[in-house]
């Protein structure tokens, strides 16, 4: 579906007009249009093929999706890939916007994310003076839109990370923290796959050969390549400590496992002690020391009780009990 479709010139916004419209204003030298697509249609993006000369691959691309984030020339065409990647509940969301720039146009088509760009025109429309750089300007407003959207969700994913750790030192389920501790890898995983290939993207917009429509704006798109270099040893620096915690969580498994071996060892001991003294006594010999004594059962029981003290004070002692 059509979000909006907005003539611009001079840096100023024009009208609100519609698809049949845009080869009036597409010819205009000092004129640009920007339109915004919703999840459309083959329909729809075929309109956009035919009224902006789009290359075909892209057009695929843009209609199957799922595309790896990029950023391709096609002559006089760029076309961006980006990941919009959202927390919904505990869970990442990712979703993707297509972007084509040309010379006198900009069209975005938005896919499996409600998250819009109005924020972006609205800022755009406020400053003139860059809006006036035309179409490229437009398509760094958005890259840095979505490139801030990381952000808070790299914000969350660290929160997760100290809740896992107080859980591991809180003693809790170790299953459940083993699986909280991947399943929050997994969501690094799916954020560095949004965020490491616009690296070498960006790099092209402000270094060597700078295609046309970014011309002027190098310092802006350089910009959004520090963030993202930020992210982007954030995110390394996070898998580096999930990893950190899984290997603590298993050493403290190996203790905790260590700890119940010495008991059942110091029970054991305990119960072996008496065990061997009767033992000796129950094998029905007639020559046995003491057997005729009046007190010799009661010596026995107090030794068997004096040495179970004893190993029961040592084991104590150990930390062992």
């Amino acid at each position: 579906m059509f979000i909006n479709c907005v003539a611009y010139e001079g840096g100023k916004k024009l009208a609100d007009i519609q698809p049949s419209e845009i080869h009036s204003y597409v010819c205009q030298p000092e004129c640009f249009v920007w339109v915004a697509l919703f999840e459309p249609t083959r329909e729809e993006l075929a309109a956009m093929h035919k009224e902006f000369d789009l290359p075909a691959l892209a057009v695929e691309d843009a209609l199957n999706g799922h595309q790896r984030p990029k950023i391709e020339e096609y002559s006089d065409t760029l076309f961006a890939v980006l990941h919009i990647v959202e927390m919904v509940g505990d869970e990442l969301a990712v979703g993707e916007v297509d972007v084509f720039v040309g010379r006198n146009y900009i069209l975005s088509v938005r896919n499996r994310t409600q998250t819009g760009f109005l924020g972006v025109r609205a800022r755009s429309e406020r400053e003139p003076e860059l809006l006036r750089h035309g179409a490229g300007y437009v398509l760094y407003a958005i890259t840095d839109a979505v490139v801030d959207r990381y952000f808070p969700v790299l914000d969350n994913l660290e929160v997760e990370l100290e809740e896992i750790e107080t859980r591991i030192f809180a003693g809790e389920n170790n299953r459940a923290i083993i699986e909280a501790l991947y399943g929050l890898k997994q969501k690094l995983m799916i954020l560095k796959h949004a965020t490491s290939p616009l690296l070498e993207a960006i790099g092209k917009l402000y270094g060597g050969r700078v295609p046309y429509q970014c011309a002027r704006l190098q310092d802006y798109f350089r910009d959004i390549y520090d963030h993202l270099v930020r992210l982007n040893q954030s995110i390394e620096s996070l898998r580096e400590m999930v990893t950190t915690a899984i290997t603590v969580n298993l050493s403290l498994l190996t203790i905790q496992d260590n700890e119940v071996t010495k008991r059942l060892a110091s029970y054991a001991a305990l119960i072996a002690v008496p065990t061997a003294i009767a033992g000796v006594y129950g094998m029905n010999f007639k020559h046995m020391p003491e057997l005729e004594w009046e007190h010799g059962y009661p010596l026995a029981i107090s030794i068997m009780a004096a040495l179970d003290f004893y190993l029961f004070y040592r084991f104590r002692k150990s930390n062992w009990l």
